[in-house]
């Protein structure tokens, strides 16, 4: 049965204390997983969901005018010196809970004895953008069987048609809402599509999605037609996997926090972020990467969306050199900071 989703205005205002009653929690229950592959209906347009407006004819105008959008030749001198390091995939069981970059927002997310890959990009060229500076870190051969995929939005550098053809059409798919169609029309047969705060099971693996400040585009004139958001994992040992997808700093992290207690590992955004006045809003730099983080009270960070594809301006190797300045000006454990190369793993054994 198709429905409308009508629940996430209350479920929105129900996370903000200030919107409830002195008597009611300040934190929701989690909600009951729907079901997997439903057919939904959405609203046309999700502009509403915007944390910061779509960049204006001004906006524009000074982008092109200006023309910030690579390094100069001494930011791109570094591209040798970017950690590649591919290497096999770590062995994992059941109670396993380990992650290996594939480079940019591309990981392999071993989970409660699942493999899900997060936003697959596994083609050297992506439209509108030049060829990567490093080479994929997993060979797709080397791969074991996808069990699922989650997307956490429709750019052409986290939903890459090419590679997605690569997967058996049977392969469970977590989308945002309204980017089940663009699916579909490719015979995708086991596709979910979730509202933010919503969540589906998967082989007792719990997916959660949860808001980001970011946006959606993928023609002329489909701006904010599909969601945005990022992804929470929970195995059945309640570890935790944070999966921010593209985003900007700002609120949505204290609330995720709140909702999802104890994640052991975020993985979160620290590149394409210059120019400011053009990025900020929608993509973190390495030190509000580092304060999402906290936000979060999440344990540790594995950063990616750097060291891939040259989307902005900044240094291509700069992003890891502040990021660990960063995680070491807020005192945290070195050891927390998972700074892998491309291609490198990490590994969580056993219960936390």
């Amino acid at each position: 049965m198709t429905q409308k989703s009508e629940s996430t205005t209350s479920t929105q205002e129900s996370d903000d204390p200030a919107a409830t009653s002195p008597f009611a929690p300040s934190v929701p229950p989690l909600a009951e997983p729907r079901p997997l592959a439903e057919r939904r209906v959405w609203p046309r347009t999700f502009h509403d969901r915007l944390t910061a407006p779509l960049p204006g004819i001004k906006a524009l105008a000074r982008f092109a005018r200006e023309g910030a959008v690579r390094p100069g030749r001494e930011g791109l001198a570094d591209i040798p010196r970017l950690p590649f390091e591919p290497a096999p995939l770590p062995r994992v069981d059941a109670r396993t809970v380990a992650v290996t970059w594939a480079g940019h927002a591309s990981w392999v997310l071993r989970i409660g004895g699942l493999t899900v890959l997060t936003d697959p990009v596994w083609s050297r060229r992506i439209l509108g953008t030049p060829a990567r500076i490093t080479p994929v870190g997993v060979d797709w051969d080397e791969l074991p069987r996808v069990d699922a995929v989650v997307i956490s939005h429709n750019h052409y550098d986290h939903l890459d048609a090419p590679t997605l053809r690569r997967l058996p059409r049977d392969t469970p798919v977590f989308a945002p809402a309204g980017l089940g169609r663009w699916f579909h029309r490719r015979r995708f047969t086991c596709v979910t599509e979730l509202d933010w705060w919503e969540a589906a099971e998967l082989d007792g693996i719990r997916f959660d999605f949860v808001p980001a400040h970011h946006w959606s585009k993928r023609t002329l004139t489909d701006a904010c037609h599909s969601l945005w958001g990022g992804w929470v994992l929970t195995a059945p040992d309640g570890r935790r996997l944070y999966f921010a997808g593209d985003t900007g700093y700002g609120h949505w992290f204290t609330r995720i926090g709140r909702r999802y207690p104890g994640i052991d590992l975020a993985l979160m955004p620290i590149g394409a972020y210059n120019p400011r006045w053009w990025l900020s809003d929608v993509h973190c730099d390495p030190e509000e990467a580092v304060r999402a983080v906290q936000d979060l009270g999440a344990q540790r960070m594995a950063p990616m969306h750097w060291a891939t594809f040259v989307l902005s301006a900044e240094p291509v190797l700069e992003p890891l050199t502040r990021v660990r300045a960063a995680w070491e000006k807020a005192g945290l454990a070195r050891e927390d900071l998972w700074d892998l190369p491309v291609g490198g793993s990490g590994v969580l054994d056993g219960a936390q």
